[in-house]
């Protein structure tokens, strides 16, 4: 899983220079913010197993991106992405692969395709204090040895103190998605979150929506009639709210949910606003990461 408590992308605390206590709770709601989505109706679907993956993803095709939403500690999820990648690769199909673990401008373009893993890290410049190599690799190495590119696709870290305090990035969405964003922010840290910093952190959320859109969006000129793949958190590939809303509008692009269910009560998402599919997965191990930030806390 993540190393929560060494994990920059999302929280900028430096550049914000935030108190200690703010700190903690920017850590912490990473991973809590890729599970807070908007929830609906019951199915009782089971698990997606690695033969179903060719059928589902036809059921998506045509699209030039495909989006998939993790929980960025479920295994599970890791195993999706790479067999994804292996499926379209093994069919031509894969025009590259754009990940949210890197930051943007770092690819593996002129990488040969029998690059050691190493070799891929350092070109990535991969930041294992953040995101945890062994859970991506398999994804990225198919990439490489199918000789497709691998993009990293996040905010640059050193700009997130700017975008924060950049009132534009608000209009980049409208007042219903903004409010959304906003909530979603809010419930990410357990509405333990300084009124204060909501809003700036919600810039940041927006402008890393935009930087993946960009990356995503140059991917899929440079191989017309092929399909992207973007992994990134499951709020970042939201329709209504994410990386979708700044894609091209010529741009056919497919929203999946990664989620996690039981295998004695599956609950799905309503996929009518937010995501064009849901494909339910085994259950990470269950942790309270509300009652984690309280206890760093001390409440």
């Amino acid at each position: 899983m993540l190393t929560i408590s060494k994990n920059p992308w999302f929280f900028a605390d430096l550049e914000l220079k935030l108190p200690s206590k703010s700190r903690i709770i920017w850590i912490v709601c990473y991973i809590i913010c890729s599970i807070f989505v908007v929830s609906g109706c019951a199915t009782a679907e089971r698990p997606v197993q690695n033969a179903d993956i060719p059928a589902r993803l036809q059921a998506l095709l045509p699209a030039d991106v495909i989006l998939l939403g993790e929980q960025h500690d479920n295994p599970d999820h890791h195993r999706i992405h790479h067999q994804v990648v292996e499926t379209l690769a093994t069919q031509g199909a894969l025009a590259a692969l754009v990940i949210e673990m890197a930051t943007q401008g770092n690819t593996t373009t002129g990488l040969a395709k029998t690059a050691s893993e190493i070799e891929v890290k350092s070109t990535l410049i991969w930041d294992d204090n953040a995101w945890r190599w062994g859970a991506y690799a398999p994804a990225i190495m198919a990439a490489v040895r199918a000789g497709v590119v691998v993009a990293g696709a996040n905010f640059p870290r050193g700009q997130m103190r700017q975008a924060a305090a950049t009132a534009s990035w608000d209009e980049r969405l409208d007042k219903a998605a903004l409010v959304r964003q906003n909530q979603l922010i809010r419930e990410g840290h357990c509405d333990m979150l300084p009124a204060s910093q909501i809003t700036p952190m919600t810039r940041i959320q927006i402008a890393r929506d935009v930087a993946m859109a960009s990356t995503v969006g140059k991917a899929s000129e440079a191989a017309p009639g092929k399909t992207v793949v973007l992994v990134a958190g499951s709020v970042h590939v939201d329709k209504t709210l994410g990386v979708p809303r700044h894609l091209p509008v010529t741009a056919k692009a497919k929203s999946v949910l990664l989620q996690a269910v039981s295998a004695a009560s599956a609950a799905s998402h309503n996929t009518d606003s937010g995501f064009d599919a849901v494909w339910q997965t085994l259950d990470a191990p269950e942790k309270d990461y509300c009652a984690q930030m309280k206890g760093s806390l001390g409440k």
